[in-house]
Order: C-alpha cells, then sequence, then structure tokens
C-alpha cells in the first residue's frame, strides 16, 4: 500500500473523528464477552492512538 497525502485541513478532520470514535471503542472493549472479538478491537485501539500521536506531531 502507498503513502496518503493529507492536507493539513485533512489532517485535522482525520484526528477528529479518531478521537471521537476511540471513546466508543473503548465502550465496546469493555461490554463485549467474546474474546476473539475484544482482541481485535484492543489491536484496532492500538493501531488508533498510534495515528492520533503521529497526526499530533
Amino acid at each position: 500500500m502507498g503513502n496518503l497525502n493529507l492536507t493539513p485541513q485533512e489532517e485535522e478532520e482525520l484526528l477528529i473523528i479518531l478521537e471521537r470514535y476511540l471513546p466508543d471503542l473503548k465502550s465496546e472493549m469493555a461490554n463485549t464477552d467474546k474474546k476473539e472479538f475484544r482482541k481485535s478491537l484492543k489491536e484496532r485501539e492500538v493501531f488508533m492512538e498510534d495515528l492520533i500521536n503521529r497526526l499530533k506531531h
């Protein structure tokens, strides 16, 4: 997969979207009983947190 070039405005919008979705993801993780599903959500959380940190710097 190639690189994704975003304008500063697109980066800002993406950051807003990720930060708004992250609390819902954490809630979904806390409320699921399925171990495999929780694991996949945790992996997504780690990915999103990394992406958020990269967008902020």
